[in-house]
């Protein structure tokens, strides 16, 4: 059997005071009544010293069908972000069903050149695998803007809103690796152990489908990592079943390890005993696959999230309920244009 080489990580260049993010819809539309949370997530980036800029798609009730416009068009306006030298960054205003129609249209050159960090979770996480795949970018799977910073982390108590601003600003600029992520009481020890390795993951269903298109992931690139995944919507029979084709796929038997986000409105999930846990549910899958599993991490649907950058190394503890970044997730900042590296 050929292996495929890992690649090195892409990372994207470190943002610096004042450098310009911009919000765009790279999957759903903005409702009208969100408007108001749009400009919450605003005052929160301008809060951490960045510029902010709405993307032109990213306009009130403009919509084609489920998505912001369509595909073509919203893989224009990214191809655009991702040329613009003086754009340092992109946040996706919210998740949806649209990355699937564009896939084969993204600048991957672009990327190459000037890596930006893109950050987003739900449908983005498809960009992310797809993007880690095609030029090994670091992807930034963190909150979304309209419901994440201006909703989540609004109704989160002030002292966790700090901690994340702090998170978040320290995660595009700092060159030295971030170390432990914060832990909380929701954390629980599914099966203990220890890994490190590679952190690979998204939503569970964007992970299945992203191994089904022409941009998956080689198998042998899970080898050692750290998969991280969570589900929202739906029954928790699709989880198992979506688990299952990880395990055809032969992704269970290479993973070190595996960490899954607090679930979120899936039916069929039973503390009472009447129908399983998602502890259960994965274990169940699992089987005898001696693996430590961290469980109801604070990242995906039920936000606030907690940064799971695709593509950097990590440390997991199960048993001590602990999951560390061993490497940077950007690189030194250089004066806006190509790369050099």
């Amino acid at each position: 059997m050929t292996r495929t080489a890992l690649p090195e990580p892409l990372r994207p260049h470190a943002l610096r005071p004042g450098d310009l993010v911009v919000i765009a819809s790279l999957s759903g539309p903005l409702h009208a009544e969100y408007a108001p949370d749009l400009g919450l997530a605003v005052a929160e980036l301008e809060r951490m010293g960045f510029r902010v800029r709405l993307a032109p798609l990213l306009e009130a009730g403009r919509h084609h069908w489920w998505s912001a416009a369509r595909p073509a068009e919203i893989a224009e306006e990214l191809n655009a972000l991702l040329r613009d030298p003086e754009v340092r960054a992109i946040i996706a205003h919210d998740g949806g069903q649209t990355a699937l129609g564009y896939l084969d249209l993204i600048d991957v050159e672009a990327i190459r050149v000037d890596p930006k960090p893109i950050l987003g979770y739900s449908d983005i996480s498809l960009l992310h695998l797809v993007l880690y795949a095609r030029t090994g970018l670091v992807g930034f799977h963190a909150d979304l803007a309209t419901p994440g910073l201006g909703g989540h982390w609004q109704t989160a108590p002030a002292a966790r809103r700090a901690e994340l601003a702090k998170l978040y600003s320290t995660l595009l600029t700092a060159t030295e690796p971030i170390g432990a992520l914060p832990t909380s009481p929701s954390w629980e020890c599914w099966r203990p152990g220890r890994a490190e390795g590679r952190l690979i993951g998204g939503v569970i269903n964007r992970i299945v489908l992203a191994q089904a298109t022409p941009y998956a992931l080689p198998l042998d690139w899970f080898d050692g990592a750290v998969l991280f995944w969570e589900e929202m919507g739906g029954l928790a029979s699709y989880v198992w079943s979506y688990l299952h084709v990880l395990r055809h796929g032969g992704i269970l038997d290479r993973i070190s390890g595996m960490v899954v986000g607090v679930p979120h409105a899936i039916d069929g999930l039973d503390s009472a005993g009447a129908s399983p846990t998602l502890a259960e549910i994965v274990l169940d899958v699992l089987g005898d696959r001696d693996i430590p599993v961290l469980g109801n991490v604070e990242f995906g649907h039920a936000g606030p999230n907690l940064p799971m950058p695709v593509g950097i190394r990590v440390a997991l503890d199960a048993q001590r309920r602990s999951l560390s970044l061993l490497e940077p997730v950007v690189r030194p900042a250089t004066a806006p244009g190509p790369s050099t590296e």
